[in-house]
């Protein structure tokens, strides 16, 4: 409810007391502070009470009453400058920006936590393996080419040493052709996925059987013990300083890889060839090969051709006195 009772004056404040608006100065809305003390000139006459105008606990009384805030707190509520749409567009597009740059930066930084290392050193040292791989082929072929030259050229003038190029011919220096037989081994059809034969033999009871290096070195050696006069295993003709070997879980011919199906090409007779690899002679691991799902199949050929073995850097050995 509205109160009809005639408002009375407070008492003015005293010189000494008048507070200072040493904030309020600096603010461009300082003119717009209200005032909160008493205007005497400007104040229309009111009835004045009986008081003692030196009574400090009424002056107490009067300032808690008419002046409860504090000038400080009133620069507080100084109305701020509003703000242009320019720049309140510009500010969001600048933090945009900034959140896309540093959602980049933190997808990043994940990608790279996540990222295996070793995988990047196998890919480089895959590369480099291929790259000299092709450079071998490549220097082994010129080689080739430059010996045939060579032996164009000898042979126009004079026949070639005899014990020489049987030497060479036995040491997989030179290019041959002749009858033999192929010898194809393949690792199991159901070697890997999920479709793996439950029934072939496992090794360490998870990984199926497949063909080694050693079943290649095993067929290699019956093959010479036969008196196979030259062999090349998918291509790559085996010379005196040409390795079987495992890298990984791949098998190198020298410093080439190959891969399943291991097709095996040896020069010589064809009868005692095949037969020294045949199921009849070989009982034992034909039987083996079959329990892994491994089967070997030999072929005769009347024409193989082979070409030379890489030839190494000899190094340790002398003519004999």
């Amino acid at each position: 409810m509205k109160s009809d009772a005639p408002r009375f004056a407070s008492f003015p404040v005293s010189p000494e007391n008048v507070p200072t608006k040493h904030r309020a100065i600096f603010s461009s809305s300082f003119a717009g502070l209200s005032s909160h003390h008493v205007q005497p000139a400007s104040m229309p006459a009111m009835p004045q009470r009986h008081r003692h105008v030196d009574d400090d606990s009424l002056r107490l009384i009067d300032d808690l009453t008419n002046r409860p805030m504090d000038v400080l707190y009133s620069d507080s509520r100084l109305a701020t400058k509003k703000r242009s749409a320019v720049s309140i567009w510009a500010t969001r597009i600048l933090v945009f920006l900034i959140c896309i740059a540093v959602g980049a930066a933190g997808s990043v930084f994940v990608r790279q936590l996540s990222t295996d290392p070793r995988k990047e050193v196998r890919k480089q040292l895959a590369s480099q393996l291929t790259e000299q791989t092709k450079r071998v082929g490549d220097l082994t072929k010129d080689v080739n080419d430059l010996r045939s030259q060579i032996e164009s050229e000898s042979l126009a003038s004079w026949s070639l040493n005899q014990t020489m190029q049987d030497d060479e011919m036995v040491n997989g220096t030179l290019p041959v052709q002749g009858e033999g037989i192929v010898l194809t081994v393949a690792n199991p059809l159901s070697v890997s996925g999920d479709n793996a034969d439950s029934s072939l033999p496992r090794e360490n009871g998870s990984q199926v059987r497949v063909v080694t290096d050693s079943d290649l070195q095993l067929l290699v050696s019956l093959l010479w013990q036969s008196g196979a006069e030259a062999i090349a295993i998918n291509g790559n003709r085996l010379g005196v300083q040409t390795s079987i070997r495992t890298a990984g879980s791949t098998i190198l011919i020298g410093v080439n890889s190959v891969q399943s199906p291991y097709r095996i090409e040896a020069i010589g007779n064809q009868a005692t060839l095949a037969k020294s690899v045949s199921k009849t002679t070989q009982k034992q691991l034909y039987d083996d090969f079959k329990k892994a799902g491994i089967y070997p199949q030999i072929s005769k050929s009347k024409s193989i051709t082979l070409d030379a073995a890489v030839a190494g850097d000899t190094t340790h050995v002398r003519k004999d006195k």
